[in-house]
């Protein structure tokens, strides 16, 4: 996908579900689609990416595929460098912590997000890296879910 295209559509995305709460944007075919709000760890600067999540446990969940791409998705790179973010879930601004998924969790998510999406099977094959699973605890649960 054009790199430039694709940017453009994130960024008219993220802005379509923000002022909407969810409403536009907010799903795509049958993806569910929350963003990530963060700040750059280099340069300070504010990034908002749309990605698709999945719930389990009372848990939102998103798989860092970056389209089975051989290097990691930038925001993926942030959120371990600070896994302190915000997320934003149909209008919702959401204070959470992130963690990478491991071991049986992993197993279990992977197998969730493939169930509701397969073509994170075809990602899986197109590289050789380990693809993260990233997921996001609220810090204030009374809040969350």
């Amino acid at each position: 996908m054009n790199r430039f295209f694709l940017k453009m559509f994130m960024s008219v995305n993220s802005f379509l579900i923000h002022i909407s709460k969810g409403r536009l944007g907010g799903k795509l075919g049958t993806q569910t689609i929350l963003i990530i709000h963060y700040v750059g760890r280099k340069t300070g600067k504010k990034y908002k990416v749309p990605i698709a999540y999945f719930k389990a446990d009372n848990a939102y969940f998103v798989i860092a595929s970056n389209w089975g791409k051989e290097k990691n998705a930038a925001w993926y790179n942030h959120l371990k460098h600070e896994p302190n973010v915000t997320v934003e879930v149909n209008g919702e601004m959401l204070p959470v912590r992130s963690r990478e998924a491991v071991g049986k969790e992993y197993d279990t998510l992977w197998g969730v997000a493939v169930s509701r999406h397969p073509d994170y099977l075809h990602y899986k094959e197109m590289t050789a890296r380990h693809i993260p699973i990233v997921v996001f605890e609220c810090k204030a649960p009374e809040f969350c879910f």
